[in-house]
């Protein structure tokens, strides 16, 4: 009996069999090469909790599910403890926003995810700043600015993106961006 050598896998294979979108393998060898799924990472520092995070959240098309985790905990309502799940979309409009601002610095959080409860609350006591269906409620939507960067320019490169929607809080010292339709306010 005829055994044939092992089969060297090529790109084509790779593509083919799905290998090549990532899952489950940060690095593939094929001869004479090394492909890296390119990571997406995130630093935040939340301003009401006090807590720092710097994840790398996804390589490639795939997600890292502890990550996810540990950012949904980060991203908690400040006001009541509740952890909602953030959307993968989110995270990933905040990485694209990140290289477009070209900083390596941290985003300060002013507020992502939201209960029912703590919006109703703030939609009572705040007027007209908080939406009655507000996307933060969904894990869509996420208040931040950087340090270092002038706010106004958060807000423009965040547009630029056409990702979603982008409010403009200059008194607040904030910038709102969710993964919704395409929308502005504030300026």
């Amino acid at each position: 009996m005829k055994h044939s050598p092992p089969r060297t896998a090529t790109r084509r294979h790779v593509l083919r069999t799905g290998l090549g979108a990532g899952l489950a393998v940060p690095l593939l060898a094929l001869p004479g090469r090394v492909w890296a799924a390119p990571a997406r990472e995130l630093a935040l520092d939340h301003l009401h909790t006090h807590e720092q995070i710097d994840v790398v959240y996804a390589r490639g098309d795939a997600y890292l599910p502890e990550a996810l985790g540990r950012l949904d905990h980060f991203l908690r309502d400040h006001y009541s403890g509740a952890v909602g799940h953030i959307a993968p979309g989110l995270h990933d409009l905040l990485h694209a926003l990140r290289r477009v601002l070209a900083t390596d610095r941290p985003y300060q959080v002013i507020s992502g995810y939201r209960s029912p409860a703590t919006n109703a609350h703030l939609k009572a006591t705040r007027g007209g700043g908080v939406a009655t269906r507000s996307l933060h409620m969904d894990g869509l939507a996420i208040d931040v600015r950087v340090a270092g960067v002038p706010l106004a320019d958060l807000r423009d490169a965040a547009w630029s993106l056409q990702a979603g929607g982008v409010g403009y809080y200059p008194r607040e010292q904030f910038v709102h961006v969710d993964i919704g339709r395409v929308r502005r306010w504030g300026g």
